[in-house]
């Protein structure tokens, strides 16, 4: 284990630069989910499910733009993609604040197909500024970089609509992000790994070949998509219901601790264990495969169901919170690193609509279990469902192993978790 690989990582300029960036191209997004949440029952005197349904047409939408947006990148550039959001999102947000609950979903679904692709971007920049032998450690900072902003954005979100008013602070906020993207527009970095001089909204693309120099067809699963490929998206989607199931069993179990004011403490520990372990993870010199990690995941949100007071519960899940960012991060560096780089922008956009729609079901899959059992439901479903797809995905890649690596390009490896 050594951290001199993030001192060496800190000093390369563009890994820097896009890192600092990055942070603020993400405050927005957690920021503004506590802005709106708070608006809608708040100035437009809504019910909580109603501002929940904002908050879930919101996820869709930017489940659905995330493989789009990434797949103009590939072929367009940064440039050229970020015009699109550029054009909209100051348009919607500047209204947004200001009109009534209906129009204010319609606005939210708009902004939610034209958001700036950061985590996109921000990895790419990543992953083309490194060496192979940094890969897994730039991810690990990036992870980090996540976890500060969504620590930092909903006391920022708070702290906004407690002293400038709800419209305000949305406004805000969003202009935040907004200003964020223009600068990553005017500095341009390259997203891809190439020739220095070529900027990158010059990248070319041929929708009509692939990688390997074979024809493309426009219709049907993309050239990239192989089972290996198909499975970490499996584990990625999985991790992201375990995270959304925790978070809304750590409200039941403070609330039945009778222990509501300490949520916030714990929401930030459990944060705090993420970001360790993204920390250490990046470290190690040699990393567990994603199947691994997802079985810890599993099994330690298991374990936090045996919880039986509030110090024994903060516990448990701070031990938990160590493997939420490693095993999102090893599925993220697995995918990466098996598919062709030129189409990166389209796989991570894929990555991301996973962790959305892990949130999505996971949300009412896990308030029913917690309705139909209590606090424990929550953490017992995720848990358990993490336990049973990783011994799926570990079964399967093992049986599959052959003919995944027949399915593959020439000189590609077979994108298997443990790799």
């Amino acid at each position: 284990m050594s951290f001199q690989t993030y001192a060496d990582l800190w000093r390369i300029p563009d890994v820097r630069r896009i890192l600092v960036l990055g942070l603020f191209l993400r405050i927005p997004m957690p920021a503004s989910a506590v802005i709106v949440t708070l608006h809608v029952v708040g100035p437009l005197d809504r019910s909580y499910a109603e501002a929940g349904l904002v908050s879930t047409v919101l996820a869709i939408a930017m489940a659905i733009s995330a493989p789009w947006l990434g797949r103009l990148l590939d072929r367009l550039g940064l440039r050229r993609t970020l015009l699109l959001p550029l054009a909209v999102l100051p348009i919607a947000w500047s209204i947004a604040p200001w009109v009534g609950y209906l129009p204010l979903l319609a606005l939210v679904a708009v902004a939610g197909l034209f958001t700036v692709p950061s985590f996109s971007i921000v990895r790419q920049v990543m992953l083309r500024s490194v060496g192979p032998g940094q890969r897994t450690a730039a991810l690990s900072a990036d992870a980090i970089m996540t976890e500060l902003g969504f620590m930092a954005g909903p006391v920022i979100g708070v702290l906004g609509a407690s002293y400038f008013g709800t419209s305000w602070a949305m406004l805000m906020i969003q202009w935040l992000g907004i200003a964020a993207a223009v600068v990553l527009w005017l500095i341009n970095p390259r997203i891809t790994e190439g020739d220095p001089a070529i900027p990158s909204d010059a990248v070319p693309s041929d929708a009509a070949t692939s990688d390997a120099g074979t024809p493309k067809s426009r219709f049907g699963p993309p050239s990239w998509l192989n089972p290996g490929v198909a499975l970490l998206l499996a584990g990625t989607f999985t991790a992201s219901l375990i995270l959304i199931a925790e978070d809304l069993g750590t409200v039941a179990a403070m609330r039945d601790f009778e222990r509501t004011a300490l949520l916030g403490l714990v929401m930030a520990i459990w944060a705090l264990g993420s970001l360790l372990g993204a920390l250490i993870y990046g470290a190690l010199n040699s990393h567990p495969s994603t199947a691994v990690m997802l079985v810890l995941l599993g099994a330690t949100t298991v374990l936090t169901a045996f919880a039986w007071d509030p110090i024994s519960f903060t516990v448990l899940l701070l031990l938990s919170g160590f493997f939420c960012a490693p095993t999102l991060t090893a599925a993220l560096e697995a995918i990466t690193s098996n598919v062709p780089s030129s189409v990166r922008g389209e796989v991570m956009g894929w990555h991301g609509s996973a962790i959305t729609l892990g949130s999505a079901v996971g949300a009412p899959t896990a308030g029913f279990a917690i309705d139909l059992i209590g606090w424990q439901g929550g953490f017992v479903l995720g848990g358990g469902l993490g336990l049973l797809i990783a011994a799926g995905i570990w079964l399967t890649t093992r049986r599959m192993s052959n003919p995944a690596e027949a399915s593959l390009p020439p000189g590609e490896k077979s994108p298997a978790p443990a790799e």
